[in-house]
């Protein structure tokens, strides 16, 4: 990792005073070089999200397990839906604007390849158990059975994925490939055997595996269809893929490999811990090998960070990981328990080297597999604050620009149809105002997206801290200030500033600051951050950024 180098600082007045003067330029300080840390992801389930081409909603597939449009009740007596419901790549692509005006430089799908045509008929219904896949189908694209094919209910004539990840391209968006390797489609338990399910396809739509509506452990060694199978249980019915066939890791590589000459830019991993972290370290040298910078980030569904961080590690694999430990943070802090802004302090992990590097983790706080964050219009708002000024990459998952099903787990709403009108209403709203606000301002400032952070203050309903980059040709300080209270905050820093000219991020405003003191005023649920474009000129500060810098990556 890289070390700061030594800095001689000589005090232009009293000792201990703010202002130094560097006999070394070449001091650096950043959190991250990584390319990705400037982008901010929207996450859409696609067939969620808009139906654009209703011509491939396929309203009879499946017959009896018809796959399109199966409403739902759980046991809490919320409706939900667990068929298709028409989203597709034009719908992605007729709102494409949308998506950008709210500043996300990346959009990431769920997966995109073929699943079955079919409703599932096995396992238990919702409401009955785990994993509750009775009456399911693959809308969310976990289920593949081809993973060199995209599924039919997502391409129109003269749409491809090619076609679709070009015109991203064209309006200057990258596209986020969303990749399981531990499991394919529901396998066993059936009534009697399905098309699809528990089969896996190649390329040329070759048959290369077959659960054969066999449980683990009636699979055998002696049947070539089982090879690509594990002889155990993993997830529900779900097939559970065998890490130590290199057939297996060959399949994949090919198969995603094929998406990124297609047009896909960057990777997120479904399930990571599944699999163990010897596959992961073969697949990452694998890809990065054909594919140097890609750059990868996982799920491992733990709020343990010690668990979470082992897949940051270069030895297996140097994956990034969504930082499910920071969102169960976030959702206590901006949801309806309000705690304040000190719980999140403890999940930044700035300083203890746990996560190969925490600036490039991904953060959010709510996603498609958990209740959707359960605040109000201004908890949506302060947590969007939170999000894109503090050390990480921002994603949000669609909806949560208007609160959409705000509180609401899977089988009650956390999945449900998006559309155009909720899009045009949510563009009257304050939730979207604001998030623009804010994505807009981190876009511009180098220090928001790759600065080391400096906590001044976590508590209640404030916060304040200062992300600072200074490399190569980049020196730039940002102080934050967030207020997620119902009255006006009063903030004095002191200590902490360099001294010069300071400059609004939002405002025209500039303040001279010549004691490493000032006083600021933020209104409620609001966001201040003021900008220095100079090196840092204050020795406590400077110090703290070397301690800062010495421990950002392991």
């Amino acid at each position: 990792m890289w070390r700061p180098v030594g800095l001689v600082l000589t005090c232009a007045v009293a000792a201990g005073c703010a202002t130094t003067e560097f006999s070394n330029p070449t001091q650096s300080f950043i959190g991250t070089d990584e390319p990705f840390a400037s982008e901010a992801v929207y996450f859409l389930l696609t067939d969620r999200f808009v139906d654009g081409d209703p011509s491939n909603n396929y309203p009879t597939q499946g017959g009896d397990y018809k796959t399109f449009d199966r409403p739902i009740v759980n046991p809490e007596g919320q409706s939900a839906n667990i068929g298709y419901l028409g989203g597709d790549f034009q719908g992605v692509l007729d709102h494409l604007d949308y998506i950008q005006s709210m500043g996300f430089s990346y959009v990431w799908l769920t997966p995109i390849v073929d699943n079955p045509d079919e409703a599932f008929s096995g396992g238990a219904a919702v409401g009955e158990g785990f994993p509750a896949d009775k009456g399911k189908t693959g809308y969310h694209g976990y289920w593949g059975v081809n993973f060199f094919v995209e599924d039919e209910h997502l391409v129109s004539d003269g749409l491809d994925f090619e076609r679709f990840a070009s015109v991203l391209d064209d309006h200057g968006v990258g596209f986020v490939l969303d990749i399981v390797c531990n499991h394919g489609s529901p396998s066993f338990s059936m009534p009697s055997d399905q098309p699809k399910f528990g089969e896996l396809y190649d390329a040329d739509g070759r048959l290369v595996a077959d659960h054969m509506n066999l449980t683990q452990d009636l699979l055998r060694d002696d049947e070539p269809l089982h090879a690509f199978f594990n002889q155990k249980p993993d997830i529900g019915q779900l097939s559970d893929l065998n890490e130590n066939n290199p057939d297996v890791l060959d399949y994949f590589v090919r198969a995603y490999s094929q998406w990124i000459d297609r047009g896909a830019d960057a990777l997120r991993i479904d399930t990571i811990k599944h699999m163990p972290d010897p596959y992961w370290a073969k697949f990452s040298e694998e890809m990065r090998k054909r594919y140097p910078g890609l750059f990868m980030f996982a799920e491992s569904y733990s709020f343990e960070a010690t668990e979470i961080a082992r897949h940051t590690y270069p030895e297996n694999g140097g994956i990034s990981v969504l930082d499910f430990p920071l969102q169960r943070a976030m959702s206590e802090v901006f949801g309806r328990q309000q705690l304040g802004f000190e719980r999140l302090a403890s999940a930044l992990h700035l300083d203890d080297q746990l996560y190969q590097n925490p600036y490039e983790l991904m953060s959010f706080y709510d996603n498609h597999d958990m209740a959707r964050l359960d605040a109000d219009e201004n908890g949506f708002i302060d947590a969007n604050h939170w999000l894109f000024t503090a050390r990480g990459i921002p994603v949000v998952y669609y909806g949560s620009e208007s609160a959409f099903r705000a509180g609401r787990a899977e089988h009650g709403g956390n999945r449900d149809y998006f559309g155009a009108e909720r899009i045009e209403a949510a563009k009257q709203g304050a939730i979207y105002a604001r998030l623009q606000r804010i994505a807009e301002l981190r876009a511009s400032l180098p220090a928001l997206q790759r600065g080391l952070q400096f906590n001044i203050e976590l508590s209640a309903n404030r916060a304040a801290f200062l992300r600072v980059l200074e490399h190569g040709d980049v020196t730039q300080s940002a102080l934050v200030l967030l207020n997620k209270g119902d009255e006006p905050e009063q903030f004095e820093v002191d200590r902490w500033l360099s001294d010069g000219t300071w400059r609004n991020g939002f405002t025209t405003e500039r303040r001279i600051v010549g004691d490493g003191t000032t006083q600021f005023e933020v209104e409620p649920h609001d966001v201040a951050v003021w900008v220095f474009e100079d090196r840092t000129n204050n020795l406590r500060l400077v110090r703290e950024l070397e301690r800062l810098q010495s421990l950002a990556e392991r």
